[in-house]
Formats: structure tokens, C-alpha cells, sequence
């Protein structure tokens, strides 16, 4: 008789996963997904910084590979908990397990494109994290409803022919052949989360807590920005112009903070089917540029003596705030309606024009940082006077 309480506590520590449309309505961001996220930071710094050596065409398109892979994992990882998971023994388990496997992945992550043996590496470590990831929604489909099961086997499958992808790339001698095998991956990733994500409708809308989630994301992103800054200044003799340089810099990574979390930060999207699908995908181009333009802050501030920008480091800064102020962009008319921020979506767009200008006409480095911030900081002014017309602050809480 005494063992029953125990037995029933181990059930309900290893308790089966939410099934679809199990929706927590108050649920906060946990410790454990913080955690989570923390081994992101490596991810993206490893990534990050290899970039920051290698300030090319090439650079930017095996970055921009790379960091797809490590965004499309967090994705699926957090979506999984914030549908499916929990505080029990169960959902700690299955964060800790990929945790595991992102360590390795962060070890081979920073050369994958470039060195054989890291490329092999990468593709296995991560066709053992997205089988994982598979699991684990098979342990989902086992608690659905038949409609949804059916959902489930089509994610599954999804997941599965990328695992399969990415397994076969391990085994392939030349580099180029890899990474287009991981491009079809992403595909085929991509068209399926997409199809799936029109009929999973309700069950796997945005909630407070994954606008949350998202919101942190960011942040790590954003300080890839500060690190590049810190990184810049310290491998440079220190002089006014340089430090200088290195805090109009910074500025950027303040400006899009501000931008972003006083427009979009902790908001959901209209519940709608498009504007959903904007907000989850818009977030994946605006983090990857955001951690661009950090790797881009090392080589801008090395050439701070200069009379212009390196072209590379130029059209990496500028086309990455660009790209980062469109997506902005594109987030923004997710949200419900809202006359402070009706123009929001025009004035950053045309920061991005005004960043690729830059870019284009190469200034000295300070005047390049000082040309961005101003565009980033005249978006969030004209967003304020509007705010204080219509009696709103800009700051909601």
C-alpha cells in the first residue's frame, strides 16, 4: 500500500506530452527553456564569429546557411515545448538530451562549410538532434485525436526525410555537394512546416509565452552585436576614433532593440492564418541579420582610421539593417490595428533604403554607424510623436 503513492508520483513525473490543442493560456517562459536557450548562444557566437573573419560574399552565404540549421533546431525545439511540454520529468529529459547534442553541434558549427571533417561532423550531430526531434513528436501523435494524428504523421515524415538529408550529406566527399544537400533539406523543411502549419490552425497559434520566447531569441542575437563591438575594440589600438567608431557601432544594436521590442516585443500576431505565418517566419531573416551585423562590427571598427568602409563590410552592415528593418517590417503589420503605429511599417522600410544608400556610397566608418542609427532612431521618433497625439504612450505594459 505504501509503494502506490510513489508509483503514482513517478507516472506523474514521467506523465505523457499536451496533446494537440492542450493550450496553457497563462503560461510564462520557464527556467529550463532559458537554459535551453542559453546553448544557442554558442551556436550563433561560433557562427558569428567565423563570419567576422570572413567578410566576403562567401562568408555571408555559408553563414547564412549555417545559422538557417541552428534557427530551423530552436524552432522546433521551442515549439515542441510550448505546444506539447511541461515541468515534469519527461519534457526535462527531452530538453536536456538535445541540449547533449547542441554542445557537439556548436564544436563543428563554426567551419561546417569549409573543412570536410567539420561538415561530416555537423550533418551527423545534427541528424541525431532532428531524429530526436522526431521522437519526441511521435510520443505526441501517440495522445491525439485521429485528426490530428494524421498531422502529426505528416510532420513527422517531414522531419524525417530531413533527418535523412542531412545523414546522407555526412557521407558525401565534396563540400559543395554537402551544402547543396542541406539547402534541399531546408526545403523540404520548410514546405512542410509551412503546409502543415495552415492545418494545424488553433493548436499551434502564437501565445503570449512564445511571442515571449521569440522576443529572447532576439536578445541573443542582439548581443552578438555587443560582442562584435567588444571584440572590434579589442583587437584595435585604442584611440578616440576608434572608440568612437566601436559606440556609434553599438548604437545599431540599441537602435533595433528599441525598435523591435517597443513595436512587436511580447505582442501576438492577429489570430488569422497569414498573419500568423508572418510573425513566426518573419522573426528567422530579422535574427540573422541582427547577427550579421554584429559579425560585420569587427571589421568596421578595424578600419576605423579609414577614409571609407570596405565594400564587404559596407554592404554586410547596411544590407544586413536593411534586411533586418524589412523584416521589421513585415512583423509589424501583423499586429492589430494600432494608429501609433500605422506608419511604422513605411518609415522602416525606408531606413532599409536608406541603409543600402550607405552602403553604397562607402562613408568613412563612423559616418556609416552614425547614418544607421539616425534612420533607426527617426522610425522610433515619428512612432513617438504619433503615440503622444493619440494620447498613447509608446510603451505599452
Amino acid at each position: 500500500m505504501s509503494d502506490r503513492p510513489l508509483v503514482a508520483g513517478i507516472r506523474a513525473w514521467l506523465r505523457p506530452p499536451r496533446a494537440h490543442g492542450e493550450v496553457i493560456e497563462d503560461r510564462t517562459v520557464s527556467f529550463l527553456e532559458l537554459f535551453y536557450d542559453l546553448v544557442f548562444v554558442v551556436l550563433i557566437a561560433r557562427i558569428a564569429h567565423t563570419l567576422a573573419g570572413d567578410v566576403s560574399w562567401t562568408g555571408v552565404r555559408d553563414f547564412a546557411l549555417v545559422f538557417s540549421l541552428v534557427w530551423i533546431a530552436w524552432a522546433n525545439g521551442t515549439a515542441y515545448h510550448e505546444m506539447h511540454g511541461g515541468e515534469d520529468g519527461r519534457s526535462r529529459s527531452y530538453i536536456f538530451a538535445q541540449m547533449s547534442l547542441l554542445v557537439p553541434l556548436s564544436v563543428f558549427a563554426g567551419h561546417a562549410t569549409t573543412d570536410a571533417v567539420d561538415g561530416r561532423g555537423f550533418a551527423v550531430v545534427y541528424a541525431l538532434l532532428l531524429a530526436l526531434i522526431g521522437w519526441q513528436w511521435l510520443d505526441v501523435r501517440r495522445q491525439d485525436t485521429p485528426e490530428m494524428k494524421s498531422l502529426s504523421t505528416g510532420y513527422i515524415f517531414g522531419v524525417g526525410t530531413f533527418t535523412a538529408v542531412m545523414a546522407v550529406s555526412a557521407f558525401v566527399d565534396s563540400n559543395d555537394a554537402r551544402l547543396i544537400l542541406w539547402l534541399l533539406a531546408l526545403a523540404v523543411s520548410v514546405a512542410s512546416a509551412s503546409m502543415l502549419g495552415l492545418r494545424f490552425g488553433d493548436a499551434g497559434r502564437i501565445t503570449e509565452s512564445m511571442a515571449e520566447r521569440f522576443g529572447l531569441f532576439i536578445i541573443i542575437v542582439l548581443g552578438e552585436v555587443v560582442v562584435g563591438v567588444a571584440d572590434g575594440l579589442a583587437e584595435v589600438e585604442s584611440s578616440v576614433r576608434t572608440v568612437s567608431t566601436g559606440l556609434l557601432a553599438l548604437g545599431i544594436g540599441f537602435g533595433l532593440w528599441w525598435n523591435y521590442f517597443d513595436f512587436i516585443g511580447r505582442r501576438v500576431p492577429r489570430p488569422e492564418i497569414a498573419p500568423q505565418s508572418i510573425w513566426r517566419y518573419g522573426h528567422f531573416p530579422l535574427a540573422m541579420s541582427i547577427a550579421a551585423t554584429g559579425a560585420g562590427m569587427v571589421s568596421l571598427i578595424e578600419h576605423a582610421g579609414d577614409g571609407r568602409v570596405p565594400a564587404n563590410t559596407a554592404w554586410l552592415i547596411s544590407g544586413a539593417t536593411a534586411t533586418a528593418a524589412a523584416s521589421l517590417a513585415a512583423v509589424t503589420t501583423t499586429m492589430i490595428h494600432h494608429p501609433g503605429r500605422r506608419v511604422v511599417p513605411y518609415t522602416l522600410l525606408g531606413a532599409g533604403a536608406v541603409s543600402l544608400a550607405l552602403a553604397a556610397l562607402r562613408p568613412a566608418p563612423w559616418i556609416l554607424a552614425s547614418g544607421i542609427n539616425l534612420t533607426l532612431l527617426a522610425v522610433w521618433v515619428e512612432a513617438f510623436i504619433r503615440h503622444a497625439r493619440h494620447g498613447l504612450p509608446i510603451a505599452e505594459t
